[in-house]
C-alpha cells in the first residue's frame, strides 16, 4: 500500500464519518456512505474480490434486517401500533409512574421484536403522539421519550437480530445467532432493568403523578413516517382486539423460526424472508393492498449504508489499521476475561461515543478475528464490544444512528430536547449500566461453562 492509498482512506472515513453525523440539509446517511466507499475503492485500498467478501458478509445481515421492516410496515397498515399505544394509556390507568414502566416495556419488546432502529422509527412518533393528546407539558414528556429511545436502542444486546452491525459481526466471528442469545440475554436484560431503574429514580420527580385515561382514537392525522392507511376497520373493539393478539403471535412466532433455524443450520435471512411474506399475504386478504407498495415503503438504502460503511471498514483493515489496534488492544485481553470482557466493552464504548457505533464495532470485530484469540475468547471480547457499541455508544448523542434519528422525529413532533438535556441523563445512567452488564456477562459465561473460562 502506498503512502497516498493510506491517507486517502484515512481521510474519506473521517469526512465520510463527519457528513453522517452532521448530515447536512437531511441528507440520506446512505449518500456519503456511498460516495465515501467509491473513493476507497479508486484509491486501491479495497479490491473486486474484498466486494464479494464483503457481499457475503452482509447479505445474510441486510436481508434479515429488511424482511423484519417489511412486517413492521404491514403492522402500521394494520393499525397496530395505534393500537398498542391505547393499549398502553389504558394500562396506565391514570398513573405517570405506570406509564414510564409500561413506556419502556413496549420499547424493549419492540427491539426484541423487530430491530432497534424500525423501533425508534416506528415507537417514537406514536410515543409523542399520545403524550401530545395527554396534554402534557415539553418536561413531562422528556422521561418517557429519552428512556423509551435509551431502552430501545440498547435492547439490541440480548438476540443479535435486533441490529444489522450485529448481525454482521456475527458474521465475521462466526458465532450462531441461538449461541449468542444463549450467552448474551441474561447479562444484557439484566443490564436493560438496571438502565431502566437508573432513569426511573433520574426521571422519578418529573413524572406526572396521573394522566389522562381517555386518548382512544389516536392520532387518525398526526405524523408517522410510516403511515399508510388508517388501519381495519372492526366492528367491536373486542375483535380489534382479537385481531390484533393474532398478528403479534404471529411475529413472536416468526421471531422464534429465526432461532430455531439458527440452531439446525437454516438461513436466519430465508426464515425472516418467509415471515414477511406470509404476513405481506395476510395484509393482502384483509386490506386489499398488493405488495408492490413495499418497493417504495421500504428503506432499502440501509442496504446500500451498510455496504458501504463496510467497504470503508475494510479499507481501513487493508491499510492496517487492525494491525495497529491489535497492539493496543492485546494487553486489554491478557488476564482474567473479567478483565478482558471490562476493558473491551469500555474501549467500544468510548469508539462509539467518537465514530459512532457502526464503524466501532466493525474494525472492533475484525481486529479480534486477527489477535489469535482462543475460541471463548474471542466470543466473550466480542459480546463485550457488542455491549459497548449497543449500551456504552448511548452516552452522546452521535455514539448511533438510531439516536440522531429519535432526536430529529422528536423536534419534527414539538418536543424540544438538546445534546445538553440529553447528555446530563446519559452521563449518570449509562457508565454504570454498561460496566454492571459486562461483569455480569463475565459472570454469566463462567456459569453457563463452568471452570473452563477461569484463567
Amino acid at each position: 500500500m502506498t503512502h497516498l492509498t493510506v491517507w486517502v482512506t484515512i481521510i474519506t472515513f473521517l469526512v465520510t464519518l463527519g457528513f453522517i453525523l452532521w448530515r447536512p440539509r437531511g441528507i440520506n446517511e446512505a449518500i456519503p456512505a456511498a460516495i465515501g466507499a467509491v473513493i476507497v475503492i479508486l484509491s486501491g485500498s479495497v479490491s473486486l474480490s474484498d466486494l464479494g467478501i464483503i457481499s457475503n458478509t452482509i447479505s445474510g445481515a441486510a436481508i434479515t434486517i429488511m424482511a423484519t421492516i417489511v412486517m413492521a410496515i404491514v403492522l402500521e397498515s394494520f393499525g397496530f401500533f395505534n393500537w398498542v399505544a391505547e393499549k398502553l394509556a389504558e394500562k396506565a390507568k391514570g398513573s405517570g409512574i405506570r406509564l414510564f414502566w409500561y413506556v419502556n416495556l413496549l420499547c424493549f419488546l419492540m427491539t426484541l421484536f423487530f430491530n432497534n432502529d424500525g423501533s425508534i422509527l416506528i415507537t417514537t412518533p406514536i410515543l409523542v403522539m399520545l403524550l401530545n393528546n395527554m396534554g402534557l407539558k415539553n418536561r413531562q414528556k422528556i422521561p418517557y421519550l429519552l428512556s423509551g429511545a435509551l431502552i430501545a436502542t440498547a435492547s439490541s444486546s440480548p438476540i443479535g437480530v435486533s441490529n444489522i452491525v450485529n448481525l454482521i459481526a456475527l458474521k465475521i466471528v462466526h458465532m450462531d445467532l441461538w449461541l449468542h442469545t444463549v450467552m448474551m440475554f441474561v447479562p444484557a436484560t439484566l443490564g436493560l432493568l438496571l438502565l431502566t431503574w437508573f432513569l426511573f429514580l433520574r426521571f422519578k420527580k418529573e413524572l406526572p403523578k396521573t394522566i389522562p385515561t381517555n386518548v382512544a382514537g389516536l392520532s387518525r392525522s398526526t405524523y408517522h413516517p410510516l403511515k399508510t392507511r388508517l388501519g381495519i376497520q372492526h366492528t367491536t373493539e373486542k375483535d380489534r382486539s382479537r385481531f390484533m393478539r393474532n398478528v403479534l403471535l404471529f411475529v413472536f412466532a416468526v421471531r422464534c423460526s429465526l432461532f430455531v433455524a439458527s440452531f439446525v443450520n437454516i438461513p436466519v435471512s430465508l426464515m425472516a424472508v418467509i415471515g414477511s411474506l406470509v404476513l405481506l399475504g395476510w395484509r393482502w386478504a384483509y386490506l386489499k393492498i398488493p405488495p408492490g407498495d413495499m418497493l417504495k415503503k421500504t428503506p432499502w438504502y440501509i442496504i446500500i449504508f451498510a455496504f458501504c460503511m463496510y467497504v470503508i471498514i475494510y479499507g481501513l483493515n487493508n491499510i492496517g489499521l487492525t494491525d495497529w489496534l491489535i497492539t493496543f488492544m492485546k494487553p486489554m485481553v491478557s488476564g482474567s476475561l473479567l478483565h478482558t470482557s471490562v476493558m473491551m466493552g469500555t474501549l467500544l464504548s468510548v469508539l462509539s461515543n467518537i465514530f459512532n457505533n457502526h464503524p466501532a464495532l466493525m474494525v472492533g470485530t475484525l481486529t479480534l478475528m486477527n489477535m489469535d484469540l482462543s475460541l471463548l475468547e474471542l466470543k466473550i471480547a466480542y459480546l463485550a464490544n457488542v455491549i459497548g457499541s449497543d449500551m456504552g455508544s448511548l452516552l452522546l448523542p452521535m455514539g448511533t444512528l438510531a439516536t440522531l434519528m429519535w432526536m430529529h422525529i422528536v423536534r419534527k413532533g414539538k418536543v424540544m430536547i438538546s445534546w445538553l438535556q440529553y447528555i446530563k441523563i446519559t452521563v449518570v445512567v449509562i457508565p454504570p449500566a454498561t460496566l454492571f452488564t459486562l461483569v455480569v456477562l463475565y459472570y454469566w459465561v463462567s456459569w453457563l461453562f463452568g471452570g473452563t473460562l477461569q484463567g
